[in-house]
């Protein structure tokens, strides 16, 4: 067979493919309605790839504008990241400095709470027959939250507890369930000083409890009144939810203890913690001479360190650490069958969107 030789045109040239070098179309969209699954993973690299390139220019083109403006290149603007929490739908009830919400919540019923008239009392029981590490995590409880009292469950009704402690002067009932041996389960009911059955009763779902004795390097809690801080809660269900929380607690807070309890609502978790701050204090240490200077001279410029040099603030978790779901809230005390419900959480119907959230 005889060989062709090439064009004396093209002699010492590679030959240039015309459909290679055909310019590419972008990738205009995430490639997941594609349905066929080898083509829909090779349209998902190259939409990552070309991200990344787009990425890429955006960053180039900031330097290059600072650099024309006379800006130093580690003092540009860094591009503010699109997270769940700060692309939020926007909910109707949310709360900004209402004074009518304010005078609302200055005369419900947990102002006694909120202004010290009313010292709460926390009465807590658990599921008929729980296992034994359940208790642990009540203990716990008791040193978190101030006069708090354990009694046994037996066979009595949530009808019956909640009457029973009406009748001694407890203003709030705290039930705990669980599952597989895992607290997973919390119910509040606020019944009111005197036995008056005001209400709400709120179902949490719990998740992710640890126990002061694992976590590492924990500190011990003493009977000191600890700092309250709720954080978070913006819409109106969210100060409902963060008052009946808050009323677990009093509000005469004794700073020499240097306790905080913490409940933090971040996409309708909350996020519950027990810390101290501890502040720790260097003494008799002064700033370090510069090199290169004589033993007179640097006697003669060392100083005394500054207040925000000697003393340092940190945080030393005491416990326990666990995480609350609203599942949903009642009006009244505790009543399945009769009482009526103010908020319920339904799945299919209000998390249409990743970008919806309640509290």
């Amino acid at each position: 067979m005889v060989k062709k030789k090439p064009h004396s045109s093209l002699r010492g040239k590679k030959p240039v493919n015309a459909a290679k070098s055909a310019k590419k179309t972008p990738v205009s969209r995430n490639p997941s309605h594609i349905t066929n699954r080898l083509k829909r993973s090779e349209m998902y690299g190259k939409y990552l790839q070309q991200k990344r390139q787009e990425k890429k220019q955006s960053r180039i083109q900031r330097v290059k504008e600072a650099e024309a403006l006379g800006d130093d290149k580690n003092g540009i603007k860094k591009a503010v990241p699109r997270t769940l929490d700060n692309t939020r739908e926007v909910e109707p009830t949310m709360v900004l400095q209402d004074p009518e919400v304010a005078a609302d919540e200055a005369e419900d019923e947990f102002a006694r709470y909120f202004h010290s008239e009313t010292p709460p009392k926390v009465l807590v029981t658990t599921r008929p027959r729980p296992s034994q590490r359940l208790f642990f995590f009540i203990a716990d409880l008791q040193r978190l939250i101030p006069k708090l009292h354990f009694y046994p469950r037996k066979s009595f009704s949530l009808k019956e507890i909640c009457q029973f402690a009406a009748n001694r002067e407890f203003t709030h009932v705290m039930v705990l369930s669980e599952n597989a041996k895992h607290c997973n389960g919390m119910t509040i009911s606020h019944i009111g000083a005197g036995g008056e059955m005001l209400g709400p009763t709120a179902y949490f779902k719990v998740s992710n409890v640890v126990t002061s004795q694992n976590i590492p390097n924990h500190g011990a809690s003493t009977n000191h009144i600890p700092e309250l801080n709720l954080h978070g809660f913006g819409t109106r269900l969210g100060h409902r939810v963060g008052r009946l929380l808050g009323s677990l607690f009093p509000h005469d807070a004794e700073f020499q203890g240097r306790q905080v309890v913490t409940f933090h609502n971040q996409r309708d978790y909350l996020f519950v913690r027990h810390h101290r701050y501890v502040f720790e204090e260097k003494k008799n240490i002064k700033k370090a001479p510069p090199k290169g200077t004589t033993p007179e001279a640097s006697q003669d410029e060392q100083q005394p360190l500054g207040i925000k040099d000697r003393v340092k603030a940190r945080l030393q978790e005491l416990g326990p650490r666990f995480t609350l779901k609203l599942r949903w809230i009642q009006s009244g005390t505790f009543d399945t069958q009769f009482g009526e419900y103010e908020w319920m959480h339904k799945r299919k119907e209000m998390d249409t969107t990743r970008r919806r959230f309640h509290l």
